[in-house]
């Protein structure tokens, strides 16, 4: 999953701060560094993302000595890190030793730093359908984990829309559901909110070809809305292909409210409570 050609892409300029703090649902802060988690470059991205008000940052897990990683970083940022521990869809049909990772997943989710499973899901753009079969194991694994330890599952769907919606039907979803990256129309969007999932928007509601996801942000209850960046990857509008941080956050929100219409301040303030609603407090 981790992409390393994202450290070479210089950062996007820090965007102006939001009037009220708020939270970074989904972010991959050991891809923007490649560095220890108690470095000085994971203070320096999380004093950034603090300078302009996003204060809190869901470090998501995708494999299994990564999501090690999170742990660790939730533990060294004690109030503005949370962690998700999980095997990417990407990950789950190609690792050698399938069993034995999932193991570590299910130890490190027991830690009470981590607050999801995730980010698990289906990625039908990248895996052949002759491994798709053991993509769904490893999705179906993630959700009855998800379930036993009472934790939030932080979905990833890519080109599989149908299969996710119907698996998590069959099998059963767990309380907390967060739809990552949002990728779907309003269709899809009608779906997930009749369902009472969480809908996050990355930097992608801001490319010019997304118009459908802007479709589908206006028509999401505020309740059910969460914003992330999904970084280092996806940077919003105007800066699409530079680095990206959680402070990106900031920009992605002024987008978000200017398509809502509605008051920047007052959608800050709801995200933030979503997402603590969702994952729990940063503050141990």
């Amino acid at each position: 999953m981790a992409d390393r050609h994202a450290l070479d892409r210089p950062r996007a300029p820090l965007p102006e701060p939001l009037p009220v703090a708020t939270v970074d649902s989904h972010a991959h802060m050991e891809i923007i560094t490649d560095s220890a988690p108690d470095s000085v470059e994971i203070a320096d991205v999380i004093a950034e993302a603090k300078l302009v008000n996003v204060d809190r940052i869901v470090q998501i897990g995708y494999s299994a000595e990564q999501s090690r990683w999170c742990v660790a970083a939730a533990q060294k940022w004690n109030t503005s890190v949370l962690a998700a521990v999980a095997l990417h869809p990407n990950e789950a049909p190609v690792v050698v030793d399938l069993e034995s990772d999932l193991a570590i997943i299910a130890e490190l989710a027991q830690h009470p730093r981590v607050r999801a499973i995730g980010e698990t899901g289906l990625d039908y753009f990248r895996t052949p359908p002759e491994l798709r079969g053991r993509q769904q194991e490893s999705f179906k694994w993630h959700i009855e984990l998800a379930k036993k330890t009472n934790k939030a599952l932080v979905i990833h769907d890519r080109d599989s829309h149908d299969d996710i919606l119907s698996i998590l039907l069959e099998v059963g979803a767990p309380q907390n559901i967060v739809f990552h990256c949002f990728s779907g129309d309003v269709k899809m969007a009608k779906a997930c909110i009749q369902s009472g999932y969480m809908i996050s928007f990355a930097g992608t509601v801001t490319f010019k070809n997304a118009s459908y996801l802007r479709d589908a942000l206006r028509i999401v209850p505020i309740d059910q809305l969460l914003v992330e960046t999904d970084s280092p990857f996806l940077a919003p509008m105007p800066h699409r292909g530079a680095g990206n941080t959680p402070a990106q956050v900031a920009r992605i929100v002024r987008a978000m409210a200017t398509e809502r219409q509605c008051d920047l301040g007052e959608l800050a303030f709801a995200l933030g409570n979503n997402a603590e609603r969702i994952f729990g407090s940063f503050t141990p």
